[in-house]
């Protein structure tokens, strides 16, 4: 017997928009992960402490895997975490791994999941709801109608190909080179949006390319979409 890594969405700032079954799994498991030295300073356990308050006393476990380009590194630090892990579930103890948004979309978790599953773990996925679908409400906005189609692209590795083809678009990843961004978004007819720390007491929206700051945050998320008359 061993116990169960379960990757869990927390959602994308607002603790409102955890789901029953992230709260429940919270409750039910005594060791909580986030990606961070600290646990308590992770976005993810400052979300979910707000809708699940007992969080405070369950044993956190930080696993150190900083946003770096050299994949090595990020090989590296994926594979510590991953032992890490390990030790607890072979004590038939699981692991809820606190994640922004949803695990499937972007996670740090997905990198972590594949070598625990290959060492001949029982990973879970638990989803969140998505930056993307929590900002196009914010901005009260349908993401896609009809037959648009809907590409969904990390801008920041991306930039040559902004955007190419028809539909509706969103950027995530896009505060780190948002000037490049905003360049690339000018040649095109889209209609522009962002939110900027959805859901997070310091959310702010943009309706008009213009209005977007250069210096936007790292949890800026665009919608770029096709103006039909």
């Amino acid at each position: 017997m061993s116990g169960i890594l379960y990757g869990v969405g927390v959602g994308p700032g607002d603790p409102e928009l955890l789901t029953i079954k992230a709260v429940r799994l919270i409750r039910e498991n005594q060791v909580i992960a986030a990606p961070g030295e600290n646990v308590r300073e992770t976005t993810a356990y400052k979300i979910a402490v707000q809708a699940v308050p007992e969080l405070e006393d369950k044993e956190h476990l930080p696993l150190f895997m900083p946003m770096v380009m050299d994949r090595k590194v990020m090989d590296e630090n994926h594979q510590k975490a991953a032992k890490t892990i390990e030790q607890y579930l072979d004590k038939d103890i699981n692991i809820v791994f606190l994640t922004l948004g949803d695990p499937t979309v972007y996670s740090t978790f997905s990198y972590v999941q594949k070598i625990v599953e290959a060492d001949g773990y029982k990973t879970s996925l638990v989803s969140g709801v998505t930056s993307f679908c929590a900002a196009a409400a914010e901005l009260n906005l349908p993401l896609a109608e009809w037959r648009e189609p809907l590409h969904i692209i990390p801008a920041v590795h991306r930039l040559d190909s902004l955007p190419v083809e028809p539909g509706n678009y969103v950027l995530m990843k896009s505060g780190s080179k948002m000037e490049q961004v905003k360049s690339a978004l000018r040649k095109t007819p889209l209609s522009v949006s962002m939110v900027e720390n959805c859901g997070m007491p310091d959310q702010h929206i943009y309706r008009t390319l213009e209005e977007i700051p250069d210096d936007a945050g790292y949890f800026s998320l665009i919608i770029a979409k096709e103006i039909h008359r």
